[in-house]
This record gives C-alpha cells, structure tokens and sequence, in this order.
C-alpha cells in the first residue's frame, strides 16, 4: 500500500506561481511512476504531468507545457509539480499519483494506468 499526500496548494493571482508537493510512502519510491492530474469543477480528471522512476523523463499536456515543471527527489520519496504564469483555466483540485509497476508501453497520460492516488489540493487562481 502506498499512501500520497499531496501539499502547496493555495490560492493566487493569474501571473503568478505555486509549487506542489507530494510526499510518499514505500520502501521502493524511486521505482515508481509518478503523476499529477487535476480535477476542475463540473468537469472530468485530466492529465497535467507524469515523471519517470528516474526522473529522466517528462511528459506533459500541452496546455501547461513551458509553464509547470514536474521533478522529484527519490532521496526525499517525493514529487513537485511547479507551476508559472498561472492562469484561471488552471484552477483546479489538483492530484499526485503513483504506479509501482514499471511498464514501458503505458504512456502514463490515463487514470486507468495508476494505482495510487492522493486526497487532492486546492489550486484557486484568480484573475
């Protein structure tokens, strides 16, 4: 079992910058896949960012592309999720995720691909 719990949600104004925290537990952190989605309301889950076990790959959706920047600290087990020039289509609940099954043909862009989720943050941006 691994359990998620994110933090540095908050709210501020468009233009401005909010970094994400995730921490977690388990003995084996730095084999893991790690994501954020958010969650705005009224609307579906989606995809912001994934970083692999080693941290050498990236991905993210393209509306936050050049803006947020995904990393991760295995020594500390957890992940970030930084985020510039904010905007008010960013405001959402916003999730870390982990899958501890390394596996090369997921993209690690659905829900369906991870196994553990945390209880969300709060990301109010205003305008």
């Amino acid at each position: 079992q691994v359990q998620l719990v994110e933090s540095g949600g908050g709210l501020v104004q468009a233009g401005g910058s909010l970094r994400l925290s995730c921490a977690a537990s388990g003995r084996t952190f730095s084999s893991y896949t790690m994501g954020w989605f958010r969650q705005a309301r009224g609307k579906e889950r989606e995809f912001v960012a994934t970083i692999s076990w080693s941290g050498g790959s990236t991905s993210y959706v393209d509306s936050v592309k050049d803006r947020f920047t995904i990393s991760r600290d295995n020594a500390k087990n957890t992940v970030y999720l930084q985020m510039n020039s904010l905007k008010p289509e960013d405001t959402a609940v916003y999730y870390c995720t982990a899958d501890t099954k390394v596996d090369y043909s997921r993209s690690y862009t659905f829900r369906g691909e991870y196994e553990y989720w945390g209880q969300g943050t709060q990301v109010t941006v205003s305008s």
